[in-house]
């Protein structure tokens, strides 16, 4: 079986994934993270990001991500510090 590009989009929708985003918010960037089940029933991460991510921005939203994950200090969109 070969591997083809597929959009996100779809898959995301399809597994419920929210943003919470104020109406005038404009997301720049993201990164995808997906645990995939191929037909061998192994699961495998792949990721994916913006084309206009380079190495070195995809790198410190994955480290921003996981230092939120780890503090549990989630942000909100009624946080005004940011």
């Amino acid at each position: 079986m070969s591997v083809t590009d597929q959009p996100a989009g779809p898959v995301i929708d399809g597994l419920g994934l929210t943003l919470d985003l104020r109406t005038d918010d404009l997301v720049s960037d993201a990164i995808v993270i997906a645990k995939v089940i191929g037909p061998d029933g192994i699961p495998k991460v792949v990721i994916s990001d913006s084309h206009s991510l380079d190495w070195l921005s995809q790198y410190a939203l994955i480290k921003a991500a996981e230092r939120i994950n780890d503090s549990q200090q989630f942000v909100s969109v009624d946080d005004e510090d940011d």
